[in-house]
This record gives structure tokens, sequence and C-alpha cells, in this order.
């Protein structure tokens, strides 16, 4: 499952409400992003 946000309000959209058209059902957006998930760093010792 894919999971987008849109650039205009910040939702959370999932690839199942993007079936038919690529706009967003909160705003009516056409651009989206895939938001980045945060890794964090360890230093060898």
């Amino acid at each position: 499952m894919v999971t987008y946000k849109c650039f205009n309000c910040g939702k959370t959209i999932t690839d199942k409400n993007l079936e038919k058209r690529f706009i967003c059902p909160y705003c009516n957006s056409k651009i989206f992003y895939k938001p980045r998930k945060i890794i964090s760093k360890v230093k060898a010792v």
C-alpha cells in the first residue's frame, strides 16, 4: 500500500482513494509527494 501526502492541505491519502482520478479528495489539488521515513544513524564504536 502506497501512501501520499497532499502538498496543499497536508492530509495523508492512500492509493485506494486515487484509483480513478489523481486528485486530492479533500482540497482537489493535483500535487502529491511520498513522505520519507525517518532514518536514525548510529555511529560505530
